[in-house]
């Protein structure tokens, strides 16, 4: 999994080099990025590598934080974004959370304030990448099983019994059995526990659990 990196995008070079000097007394690596386009640029080099949460500046010249987030959601890129913006008006705060950030700090905030939201972001960013890696690997699984033994295994996670199972396939029970066995030895469940929550996962598809900023204080 590739490090976990803050990007800072704002157009006031004195806030950027407040917050890179911020973040980085706190052991977090950041990068800071002048405008929109110049952190796009970076980051269409190399997508699959961008890991952390973006610090965004709502509005700037040319292209606004609310609308980096819309591009890299077009690019397939799933990083945290926290909205600042001088102007905390509802309608920007709106426009941020609809756009998918997942917090927005009105300027000015105090330090805690930042690194309490920007801790959670990288969380939430570790968490869902190591769900994505997993789901990867489930559902590398899934695909490994027949068309039977795919029915097998939602009925099984439904709850019903091999003989009921039988009865709606019109298949033997024997036949059932054997099913269920090679459902669970290629999904590598070992338990019925266990097989229900990767098939809860394959249905679900995404992680969108976030936390908020309420852990302890970090000074």
């Amino acid at each position: 999994m590739p490090s976990q990196t803050v990007y800072i995008v704002d157009d006031d070079e004195a806030v950027r080099d407040s917050l890179v000097m911020l973040l980085t007394s706190m052991g977090m690596a950041a990068v800071p990025f002048e405008s929109a386009e110049a952190f796009l640029e970076s980051a269409q080099k190399s997508p699959d590598q961008l890991s952390g949460c973006c610090v965004l500046d709502v509005r700037m010249p040319g292209m606004s934080g609310i609308e980096i987030q819309n591009q890299l959601g077009r690019m397939g890129i799933n990083l945290p974004c926290i909205m600042v913006s001088g102007f905390g008006d509802v309608a920007s705060t709106v426009d941020s959370f609809k756009a998918g950030a997942v917090d927005f700090l009105e300027k000015p905030f105090n330090e805690q304030q930042l690194l309490d939201r920007v801790q959670a972001a990288l969380i939430w960013d570790a968490e869902q990448r190591a769900y994505s890696e997993k789901l990867a690997e489930i559902s590398m699984r899934y695909n490994r099983l027949t068309p039977r033994e795919r029915q097998v295994m939602e009925l099984v996670v439904e709850g019903k019994l091999n003989k009921q199972i039988a009865a709606d396939l019109g298949l033997s029970h024997k036949t059932i059995e054997v099913h269920r066995a090679h459902v669970m030895d290629k999904m590598q469940a070992d338990s019925l526990a266990h097989l229900v929550r990767m098939a809860m996962m394959l249905k679900q598809k995404e992680y969108r659990v976030y936390h908020p900023p309420s852990r302890p204080r970090l000074n």
